[in-house]
């Protein structure tokens, strides 16, 4: 008993470890961590048990929903589930509040994850009963929010213009022979087009704060950290959306949001979305999130004591992770103060360049190259760049409504 209980100690002190370097570097992602603990088990079980490896990835996994804001807000490096919070991130870095940035996001992740973890007994009663209720009318549902989203203001034309063609994008990307067509389209239409907008008007990063100085409306934080809750366990149960759709989603609803709540909503989504995949791992035997996949591989048979021990280890990775957030953007916004950010923006834009290669090939560059277009017109037109995810709504919608 001691024993195994010193192998789940060190798989969470692990899994921190693993999850502060895939969430402070663009490219690599949890997913390929897991995939690699996976075709090591053999290797791995010589010394340990089925049982740790998979608290290794659980805290690894909620360390990097807590972490990955980092790369965005300093550098404009997005993940697929960061992409919606560069803008308001980058203004915020511009202002010389960019540890307020990220602590914005650490606050929606651990108060979203509270909320998820207090949520699980309910969930683990109700899950196949609501899943059964609405499964049928999510692409209806998704097609109504995406209409209202176009077409709420008075740049329609363009709105409709920046979802059309980045939808197209979208489609054409999932149908190549591609390893990683995230990386490329998102990069495209989020990453390189932001950040070379920013070399070519030459921006200089002013003094950043040295001391995290906000005041927030709790009722709005409150609404944001339910808002994300809700938007995780949505995009938790069904498959084909992500946070990043959540995020669009959720934001529909929450009017007239300061840009501290929404950091705070999208800080929150992807952990929620974590944590609850879990639960509907042990509900309805579904993975919906690409470590609970590997973890499925690698414990087939998950019982609820393995839930409850799952949760607590992402509750001590969440509360470490807070810590760590906090501490590693005073480090940041330390460096970006002292580097020259025209070198250190052209070489994040070498670096995603020759990832989506690597990853991709000359057809990934050719959606990078393509997203990167699109990616331009509602930053000239003056558009929100959440109508770019036309490129992942749309094909989630047709997968719903055909089927």
């Amino acid at each position: 008993m001691l024993n195994m209980l010193l192998h789940i100690l060190i798989a969470i002190a692990l899994g921190i470890f693993a999850g502060i370097i895939t969430g402070l570097t663009p490219g690599i992602h949890i997913n390929l961590v897991s995939l690699l603990v996976m075709t090591s088990a053999p290797f791995l079980l010589k010394y340990t048990s089925l049982l740790p490896l998979c608290v290794f990835i659980v805290s690894m996994s909620v360390t990097h929903t807590f972490l990955d804001f980092i790369p965005s807000v300093f550098i404009g490096a997005p993940s697929s589930d960061t992409v919606l919070m560069i803008l308001p991130g980058h203004k915020m870095l511009l202002e010389g509040k960019s540890r307020n940035a990220v602590y914005l996001t650490l606050i929606g992740s651990f108060f979203s994850l509270l909320s998820a973890l207090l949520l699980m007994p309910f969930l683990v009663k109700f899950t196949k009963l609501m899943y059964t209720l609405i499964k049928d009318y999510i692409g209806i549902i998704l097609l109504l929010i995406v209409s209202y989203m176009v077409l709420k203001d008075k740049n329609r034309k363009t709105n409709i213009l920046v979802f059309f063609m980045s939808s197209i994008l979208g489609l054409i990307t999932f149908e190549l022979p591609l390893n990683q067509p995230l990386f490329p389209l998102l990069s495209g239409l989020f990453g390189l087009s932001i950040l070379l907008n920013s070399l070519f008007d030459e921006i200089n990063i002013p003094k950043q704060d040295s001391e995290i100085k906000l005041t927030l409306n709790k009722l709005e934080s409150a609404k944001a950290v339910a808002a994300a809750t809700i938007a995780g366990m949505f995009t938790a149960f069904f498959p084909g959306l992500g946070s990043s759709h959540g995020a669009v989603l959720a934001s529909q609803f929450l009017r007239k949001i300061s840009i501290e709540g929404f950091m705070i909503l999208v800080g929150g989504i992807n952990t929620v979305n974590f944590v609850l995949s879990l639960v509907t791992w042990y509900t309805l035997e579904k993975a919906r999130n690409g470590s609970v996949v590997v973890m499925k591989e690698i414990l087939p048979n998950i019982t609820i004591q393995h839930l409850f021990l799952f949760g607590l280890s992402a509750l001590i990775a969440g509360c470490f992770s807070v810590i760590l957030g906090i501490w590693l953007s005073k480090i940041f916004a330390g460096l970006i103060e002292k580097v020259n950010y025209t070198m250190l923006i052209s070489v994040v834009c070498i670096f995603i360049i020759i990832l989506s290669y690597v990853f991709s090939g000359w057809l990934g560059m050719m959606v990078l190259f393509t997203g990167t277009c699109i990616g331009f017109i509602p930053i000239k037109l003056g558009t929100p760049k959440n109508h770019l995810m036309g490129c992942l709504l749309t094909p989630v919608i047709i997968y719903f409504i055909m089927g």
